[in-house]
């Protein structure tokens, strides 16, 4: 195949984004390479060295890849505003589903080399702040609601929010029979009764 023309730059890119994610999905990241995307698109490795010269950029698009998956995920539609809204984000997050399994086992795949290189432990940092951001309007609206206290500190509960979530993530990944769908949404419920009763002193942790 030869290099593209460029016109076909972007039609041949998305080619490209496929065969990662199928690789992805195969492998996780750790079976990352440009030989395996390349074995996945029927094409050299130097085809590809016009779309990633490094193995960081591929590592990055494809990083880009799954947070656009993520981002594009079907969402629960939550019965109100404030802690509702809350309740819904946190379960949209959790391995409930094949898709919502897979979708986890490949970041949480990712974690190993996010964390050995600076660039990348960088971007993932800005990610998990972004989804620490995502969380706070609607922790503003359930304090403007009176549903938890009008001093709770609300980048501290969006931090716990967070950190929760992962958390449970991460068991229900290694022990899916301990966590069954069930146990995951009881927790859930339980961390957003904890919210009501957060200060600053008692935010959930």
């Amino acid at each position: 195949m030869p290099p593209p023309a460029p016109g076909d730059h972007e039609a041949r890119r998305k080619d490209v984004s496929e065969a990662v994610w199928q690789v992805l999905a195969v492998k996780g990241f750790g079976g990352l390479t440009l030989r395996a995307v390349a074995a996945e698109m029927g094409v050299s490795t130097g085809l590809l060295t016009h779309y990633f010269p490094s193995k960081r950029a591929l590592v990055t698009h494809a990083l880009d890849l799954l947070e656009q998956d993520t981002a594009g995920r079907p969402r629960r539609t939550p019965p109100a505003d404030g802690l509702p809204t809350v309740r819904a984000m946190l379960l949209d997050i959790l391995p409930l589903t094949p898709a919502g399994t897979a979708r986890n086992r490949i970041w949480v795949s990712s974690w190993d080399l996010s964390l050995a290189d600076d660039v990348l432990s960088s971007q993932q940092g800005d990610r998990y702040a972004r989804l620490r951001d995502s969380f706070h309007p609607h922790l503003e609206t359930a304090r403007g609601l009176g549903e938890i206290p009008a001093d709770a500190d609300l980048g501290q509960l969006a931090a716990a929010a967070v950190a929760f979530v992962h958390g449970l993530v991460v068991q229900a990944l290694f022990d899916p029979g301990r966590f069954p769908e069930d146990v995951q949404i009881a927790m859930v419920d339980d961390f957003v009764a904890r919210l009501v009763r957060s200060g600053p002193d008692t935010a959930p942790r």
